[in-house]
């Protein structure tokens, strides 16, 4: 039986294609409207595993993502960075020159802003989804409106790529991490999450990282977030990459002593470095 794997958005979304390519194509994905239907996917029995993207190298952090992630019990089992590349979609008969409209997510336009420069008489629409915009260009036919997504979505309704790799930048990847009821059992597992909540006084952030660098330890993500019903009170989701040892159990002993919550959200192996 093939696993389940949740994702946001609709079919064709880069969420899906990533799932896919994680699982070899070998698996059934289950959209979900937002983040949150995604997070609680597996524990309605929807899916087995949820996909959610954390980060993006030109967007930043997903910070819903974030929160929720601490708010619910799903641990992370791995991850997987994907490029994203955006292409210009429409209805096949459909040309750049005739176009009047295009829309996207609104992350994706202003990722293609050299785009809209180099053709100021198309309209910008901001939509929810990416691969969505693609499905309703698609239902209306209209040959001067276009979408921009990825070309999974253009496979997934039959529309055409009027062009491709329209991003501004082409360093653009985004890190997705799978999610599940129960943590990886991986022996050399090399990269760990942590919520750390620190306490409120002076220098709490630098004695809690101070271990990590006693140890040679590489932090490879921090990220600051409110904490709800506690005004000036945050939450910080550490990334660190070490192999298991007694260097990096110190470490972690160290912070727990100084700070008042320290969860682990997930240990598992890197994503191959892109």
């Amino acid at each position: 039986m093939k696993p389940r794997v949740a994702f946001q958005g609709e079919r064709g979304a880069f969420s899906e294609e990533g799932a896919q390519v994680l699982f070899q194509h070998d698996v059934e994905t289950v959209p979900c409207a937002s983040f949150e239907l995604l997070f609680t996917a597996v524990k309605d029995g929807r899916a087995d595993y949820a996909l959610a993207p954390l980060e993006n190298t030109l967007a930043g952090h997903v910070t819903r993502c974030y929160d929720l992630l601490y708010e619910t019990d799903l641990w992370i089992r791995s991850e997987i960075v994907r490029p994203i590349h955006h292409c210009l979609i429409g209805v096949p008969g459909a040309k750049v020159d005739s176009l009047q409209m295009v829309q996207s997510h609104p992350v994706a336009l202003a990722q293609c802003e050299a785009f809209f420069i180099a053709h100021p008489n198309i309209k910008r629409t901001v939509a929810e989804d990416t691969a969505g915009s693609v499905r309703q260009v698609m239902e209306q036919g209209d040959r001067s409106a276009a979408a921009i997504a990825g070309a999974h979505a253009a496979d997934v309704y039959g529309a055409t790529i009027l062009s491709s790799n329209i991003e501004d930048y082409p360093e653009n990847f985004t890190r997705f991490v799978l999610l599940g009821r129960r943590p990886a059992e991986i022996a050399d597992a090399n990269k760990h999450s942590l919520a750390v909540k620190l306490r409120h006084e002076s220098g709490s952030l630098f004695h809690a990282l101070e271990p990590f660098a006693k140890y040679g330890i590489n932090l490879a993500n921090l990220l600051c977030r409110p904490i709800k019903r506690s005004p000036w009170q945050y939450l910080f989701f550490l990334d660190f990459l070490a192999a298991p040892s007694e260097s990096t159990e110190l470490a972690l002993q160290q912070l727990r002593n100084m700070a008042e919550e320290v969860r682990v959200l997930g240990s598992y192996r890197a994503a191959a470095t892109v």
